[in-house]
């Protein structure tokens, strides 16, 4: 008899333990992982499939490493179009470029898409930075400002021959919210997905909050768990892309539009919002910007709050969170 309870624990623990469902793998520049709950197993395997798909898709549209893919030809023939005869875009980009416009004016600057004008030539497999010369050459290219968009026709031109943006700082917490929307479409309530540093939790981990980790910029280990439900998380760190220069100074990927260098002064931003698509220009913005004035905006947002980690390794919290520790 004993015996019998045992299998029948163990088939029953088996079964409870098969209707969770993970899959990490690499898209995107970066690693990609997925938990959800779905007692359908046949329709856990098409979400699955779907939202991996997406993933693809939205690389595939929006990568500036890909030639064929949308971005890479707004780079290549944005800069000749004008305003009598503009670019014709696809309207996801054009949203993904208003978002990105709306937060280059809340921030006065500090989100720029357009900072990749001259970030494209930072080299960091191979430690090489642009030279002087490059940066003076093409500073007067990082403005917001020379980005022509209209929002309702899906069009748009660059006022510089040499503007080149990059969608690195918002799109990946935008497609974390379309692998999201495609969970929720198949009545998934329960569900985390991360795309790098960017996130998003559904519901409760069936009963207990799921446990998101704010890394500790210089060791390999987590320094803040944040208990959370149903939020997007955003983190941006200066450990993430980066090379130590010959004079020790840390030359990592996260640029100030106003001087084309490595931004100063933090280590680390976790924002917490709603969902990715502004978590993740607002972490970067925040980085930007500083601890102070960085947090005097999340502060002044409703439904979003900040972990900052400086440079000399205190942690700062915004006004609606208080330290877990």
């Amino acid at each position: 008899m004993r015996l019998i309870l045992m299998l029948l624990l163990l088939a029953f623990t088996a079964a409870a333990q098969a209707n969770w469902h993970s899959k990490t793998w690499d898209a995107m520049g970066t690693r990609l992982s997925l938990t959800f709950w779905l007692e359908d197993e046949a329709a856990a395997a098409r979400a699955l499939a779907e939202v991996m798909a997406e993933m693809e898709r939205i690389d595939q549209q929006f990568s500036p490493y890909i030639d064929t893919s949308e971005l890479s030809r707004v780079n290549r023939q944005a800069v000749h179009a004008t305003a009598e005869k503009p670019l014709a875009i696809s309207p996801e980009l054009s949203r993904l470029i208003d978002k990105s416009l709306y937060y280059s004016g809340l921030t006065q600057g500090a989100f720029d898409i357009t900072f990749a004008s001259l970030a494209r030539y930072y080299d960091y497999r191979n430690k090489l930075s642009p030279s002087e010369a490059q940066r003076e050459a093409l500073l007067p290219a990082i403005n917001y400002r020379l980005i022509h968009l209209d929002k309702n026709r899906h069009t748009v031109w660059f006022a510089h021959p040499q503007l080149y943006i990059d969608l690195g700082g918002i799109a990946k917490g935008y497609a974390v919210d379309q692998g999201v929307a495609i969970l929720h479409r198949y009545g998934i309530t329960h569900a985390s997905f991360s795309a790098g540093g960017d996130s998003r939790v559904v519901g409760d981990k069936r009963g207990r909050p799921w446990l998101v980790g704010i890394k500790n910029p210089r060791a390999d280990a987590v320094a803040i768990s944040l208990p959370l439900e149903n939020v997007a998380v955003s983190t941006s760190g200066d450990y993430e892309r980066y090379f130590i220069a010959d004079t020790g100074e840390r030359v990592h990927h996260i640029i100030n539009p106003g001087t084309g260098k490595p931004s100063k002064g933090i280590n680390s931003v976790t924002i917490i919002g709603p969902v990715g698509f502004d978590t993740d220009p607002l972490s970067t913005s925040v980085f930007v910007m500083g601890p102070e004035r960085g947090l005097a905006l999340i502060n002044q947002l409703p439904g979003f709050d900040a972990v900052i980690i400086t440079s000399q390794g205190k942690v700062l919290y915004s006004q609606g969170l208080t330290d877990p520790r």
